[in-house]
């Protein structure tokens, strides 16, 4: 299955949760990318697959979420670095300058990371979504220092300013850095 765009639907209910998966499953042809309950008390659905086909399981989960839903994504022609960062799968070897953006919201963080990713040349790190950070989620990348106070400000630029926890950049890193942010 290609993928080119990630739904996600953030809801105040672990029940309710389970019930949108399935239902986006049925609906459509995506794949669950993750489907499990974050912090504090919440769940969290993302699904990714064709366009079309994550577009009709959106329509379908947030019909089954109704009054449960406390927030939702949609990002066609996703950066091919968001899915591997989200999964921590990737492997930096060297530590260039880094971006650490924080926020309130799952949603928000997947957002800025397509969005940095897009605006400048940087290597995602991690997307860390919810759990254990009460509620909270981050992303952290690297790269040449004009090229992360780029990504950031389109990272950041792209959030809802409420959405916004705290933004950071590390201009040189500590060697030892690298074994924090991995």
């Amino acid at each position: 299955m290609q993928i080119e765009a990630i739904g996600l639907i953030e809801l105040t209910s672990v029940a309710r949760g389970v019930v949108v998966t399935d239902a986006m499953v049925k609906q459509a042809e995506v794949r669950v990318l993750q489907s499990h309950p974050i912090c504090p008390g919440k769940y969290m659905v993302l699904v990714a697959g064709p366009v079309g086909e994550v577009r009709s399981a959106m329509a379908v989960g947030v019909h089954y979420a109704g009054p449960t839903m406390v927030d939702k994504l949609l990002i066609d022609n996703l950066h091919p670095q968001v899915i591997p960062a989200i999964a921590n799968t990737r492997g930096i070897d060297k530590l260039g300058s880094i971006g650490i953006i924080e926020t309130y919201g799952v949603a928000s963080t997947i957002l800025a990371a397509d969005k940095a990713c897009k605006a400048a040349e940087i290597e995602l790190i991690e997307i860390r979504l919810a759990t254990g950070l009460g509620g909270k989620a981050y992303v952290t990348f690297t790269g040449e220092q004009h090229m992360v106070e780029a990504a950031m400000q389109a990272g950041v630029a792209a959030l809802d300013n409420a959405m916004l926890f705290r933004k950071e950049l590390i201009e040189a890193p500590h060697e030892d850095t690298q074994r924090v942010v991995q």
